[in-house]
């Protein structure tokens, strides 16, 4: 069973927190960063590009200093409050096209992330897991939960449903017409009641996070080696989460970007990808993959459809029959020459909320040679993964619910 507790969060000031909520960084365009910036000194942004107060791009470990900066005068200032009584925080969400995503933000154990009772299913970058160590070192703080999904139960459905019949502690709508509730959970009752209901849960699942919690979890193994009196209480042994049911996940694909051909003109390409494919030319017909193992290509004006040959494909376990792992093993590997997916620069990658009009796009600027189109992952193929204790390539998955940073933070 995963350890699923309440902490004590800093939260934004009821009057103050649609205005200090913020996407995470890489989400905004440069202009839409700079007008967040310039028009609304609340916001998070301002804690985590601290550079904007002195007009200058700042990086690394003079970055993350005032960062931990930002984020005390925030404090100081008293635009956050830190609760009174561990606490877990019921969190709702309606998008704008009217999806509900319903879910409790708890602290998970870094123990249980090296135990497998949280289970992975996708790579990770290295260079990211080092800077994100590097960052929560310095800062000390968790400001974005990792999102953890559980199957669907009846007993915290119930829990959720009791608790959002009071009013929400917190009620804003974004400018992306997306609304946010939260209800902070102390009644003693209650928390036994949540503790209780994880405790009968076999496992939990990463759904968006894992970088987030494998550096939690690399924090919690350096600050253990470095504590001599390491008890395991310790709050850096934990990392904030939002723990949502399965149904409540929206999953999405991550397209595929490269910027050349590996050394091969367009009609070598595509007599190495007939060994494996059947390939169809769409021309200029939109053309999105209809089934497994099928796939669109966009290259040089035109869209391909492209139908794996199954009879020379081998599957022997739940990674080899995943699409993004099919294109690896059949075309990015032997043909474009890219064995590390982790770190080679020359691929890229494009969340199925873009869709394919965005790869036309960039394929069509030159920005890249060539664009692969995928189906999204189901949720059982991402847990048999995780099950069988193999891992996706990266960005094999865009999950939504996507969170807000600084609705709650776990300081540790």
């Amino acid at each position: 069973m995963a350890k699923i507790l309440p902490f004590k969060a800093v939260r934004p000031t009821r009057d103050k927190v649609s205005l200090i909520a913020a996407r995470s960084y890489d989400s905004y365009s440069i202009a839409q960063r700079e007008a967040r910036l310039r028009d609304n000194p609340f916001s998070f942004l301002h804690i985590v590009n601290p550079g904007y107060k002195y007009d200058k791009e700042i990086s690394g470990k003079e970055r993350y200093a005032l960062v931990r900066n930002r984020y005390q005068e925030f404090k100081e200032d008293e635009f956050f409050i830190k609760d009174e009584a561990p606490s877990y925080y019921i969190y709702r969400i309606v998008n704008r096209d009217g999806r509900v995503f319903n879910g409790i933000v708890a602290a998970a154990s870094t123990q249980d992330y090296e135990d497998n009772l949280i289970k992975k299913h996708e790579e990770t970058l290295q260079y990211k897991e080092k800077i994100f160590v590097e960052y929560l070192q310095t800062v000390g703080f968790n400001a974005e939960p990792v999102l953890l999904t559980y199957p669907d139960n009846p007993t915290l459905a119930g829990i959720i449903k009791q608790v959002m019949t009071d009013r929400a502690d917190y009620e804003f709508t974004t400018t992306y017409r997306d609304t946010h509730y939260l209800w902070p959970v102390s009644n003693t009752e209650i928390v036994a009641q949540i503790q209780a209901a994880f405790n009968k849960i076999d496992a939990l699942y990463i759904a968006d996070g894992h970088h987030r919690s494998s550096s939690s979890y690399l924090l919690a193994k350096k600050s253990k080696e470095n504590n001599t009196n390491h008890t395991g209480k310790e709050p850096y042994n934990y990392f904030m989460s939002l723990l949502i049911p399965e149904s409540d996940l929206n999953i999405f694909e991550f397209n595929r970007l490269v910027k050349d051909l590996n050394g091969l003109t367009k009609e070598e390409f595509l007599i190495q990808l007939d060994a494996m494919f059947r390939i169809e030319n769409r021309g200029l017909e939109y053309y999105k993959p209809q089934k497994k193992h099928q796939y669109s290509m966009y290259l040089d004006g035109n869209f391909y459809s492209l139908q794996l040959r199954k009879g020379n494909y081998k599957i022997n376990n739940a990674l080899d029959g995943l699409d993004t792992q099919i294109l690896f093993k059949t075309i990015l590997e032997p043909i474009l020459g890219i064995s590390d997916v982790r770190n080679d620069k020359r691929i890229d990658y494009a969340d199925g909320k873009n869709d394919l009009a965005y790869v036309q796009t960039v394929v069509d600027r030159g920005d890249f040679a060539v664009g692969f189109g995928l189906l999204p992952v189901k949720i059982d193929e991402m847990k048999k993964i995780a099950d069988e204790n193999l891992k996706m390539p990266p960005k094999s998955t865009y999950i939504e619910p996507k969170l807000r940073s600084g609705v709650t933070i776990y300081e540790f």
